[in-house]
């Protein structure tokens, strides 16, 4: 152990070193004055036959040669061709290289309006991610593409994570985490994967993670523009998104013109309380999902799974997940102006009368320097996921738990194309009538941080 948190703080000074090289080293950019409308036009230009042939003068989507790189999602997921990306770049010899990266410093806090009730709490928190992409293309048609993504989740906010009220999920000491947010591993992706262009309108694809991302539900959260800067993950994740780090994945898929389908098989149990280490690939569970984006503005996907023993504490029990989601990105008029929207519907089968499902609909309008973003999320959380069985009597299997949250971000500086905003932002509940007796009437959460985020990416 001991030596596996010396190697994660090491990694972890590699990266914060790395994160201001790069930004000095990235090519076609200027901080601050990126407009979202030009590198979005630019990229729906650009002839993704020649990007690459050329000495690796341009970058495409990461499994396709035909598909603009703003198409990237999570794992081999796909977003709208219209999101904006906020990223530094760098291209040597036949190499193509990218980093995205979040890092808040934050003070939250939840329930704050019924002290000593549950999940009233106040942290200083820092929720990060860092990930790194690498592509080159292989004779004419052939995409080889390279992911690694990083979080130090673990080291600054603990095992248990950050507060966040009514999340539920994995554990921490051989309890379940509720009301709190579990910490990312922080190995949270290594992928290779390899496309054969058949035509522009063909694409074969064969993705190897460990860990990695199934074939299973929209981008995740931190990676979706409508979320772009909200620090919390979340209620809904896992009945939407959760399987994004998976120890031992493989997925094939086929892409033809608007459409991709694609199927995996992967490892159904959640990552362990040891985020240092690998977990044993089992390759137990499979999942399926199909893909649309019907114009550069959309993108469509249905999903199902069998995940097998996805929790620690509850080894017996299977689920079967099923997800439909939308998500839109349009530019606006003006320099970095953009809206980014998600709607998530997602459904947890456990068997028996273990049905339960959530609903999310979150929106980011940037404009420029200034953000408004917020969530509705709808979620059904049974007495065991918030851990109520210790109570005498419970007189429902699930209970219904709303939140609205809306909040607002400032740049304050950029340097190097490094973007550093200040924010906050506050979330009300409404909760079942059977839960204020633990939680108190309409619980409220709010918080206020600093991020640092690479800035916009301009295409000449």
């Amino acid at each position: 152990m001991k030596r596996n948190h010396s190697i994660s703080l090491l990694l972890a000074a590699t990266l914060m070193v790395a994160l201001p090289v790069l930004a000095q080293h990235e090519h076609h950019q200027e901080p601050a004055k990126d407009t979202t409308n030009h590198a979005m036009h630019d990229m729906r230009k650009m002839d993704h036959h020649e990007g690459m042939e050329h000495g690796g003068a341009q970058m495409t989507h990461n499994f396709s040669l035909s598909l603009p790189m703003n198409r990237n999602g999570s794992g081999t997921g796909w977003q709208p061709d219209a999101t904006p990306m906020y990223a530094y770049m760098k291209h040597a010899n036949k190499w193509n290289y990218m980093l995205h990266a979040s890092i808040f410093l934050r003070y939250t806090g939840q329930n704050i309006n019924n002290k000593n009730r549950n999940g009233s709490q106040s942290k200083f928190s820092a929720p990060n991610w860092f990930m790194g992409m690498a592509q080159r293309q292989v004779g004419k048609n052939g995409l080889l593409s390279l992911r690694g993504m990083v979080s130090l989740d673990r080291i600054t906010d603990g095992g248990a994570g950050y507060p966040l009220l009514f999340q539920s999920g994995e554990s921490w000491k051989g309890s379940p985490l509720v009301n709190s947010q579990h910490p990312h591993d922080l190995i949270s992706e290594l992928s290779v994967a390899y496309t054969q262009r058949i035509n522009d309108k063909v694409d074969l694809t064969i993705y190897a993670g460990y860990p990695g991302e199934p074939a299973l539900g929209p981008t995740a959260f931190m990676h979706r523009m409508s979320a772009f800067n909200n620090p919390d993950a979340v209620l809904g994740h896992h009945w939407q998104d959760a399987t994004h780090i998976t120890f031992g994945v493989v997925t094939a898929g086929v892409r033809y013109g608007k459409f991709k389908l694609e199927g995996s098989s992967f490892t159904g149990r959640e990552p362990d309380e040891n985020r240092f280490d690998f977990d044993k690939p089992k390759f137990d569970s499979y999942s399926y999902r199909l893909l649309f984006n019907p114009s550069a503005n959309w993108a469509l996907q249905a999903s199902q799974a069998y995940i097998n023993s996805p929790e620690m504490l509850s080894p017996d029990e299977n689920v079967k997940r099923t997800t439909a989601s939308v998500q839109h990105s349009a530019g606006l008029n003006g320099n970095n102006k953009w809206i980014s929207s998600t709607l998530v519907w997602g459904l947890n089968n456990a068997g028996d009368h273990h049905k339960e499902h959530s609903v999310l609909l979150e929106s980011n309008l940037q404009l420029d320097k200034w953000a408004v973003y917020g969530r509705y999320e709808w979620v059904q959380k049974s007495s065991h996921e918030l851990d109520l069985v210790w109570y005498d009597e419970i007189p429902k299997e699930a209970f219904p738990v709303s939140l609205f949250s809306v909040g607002i971000n400032r740049q304050l500086a950029s340097f190097r194309n490094t973007l550093v905003q200040a924010g906050g932002q506050v979330g009300v509940y409404a909760i079942d009538k059977y839960l204020q007796p633990a939680y108190g009437k309409n619980p409220v959460s709010a918080q206020v941080y600093l991020r640092l985020t690479p800035g916009l990416m301009q295409m000449k």
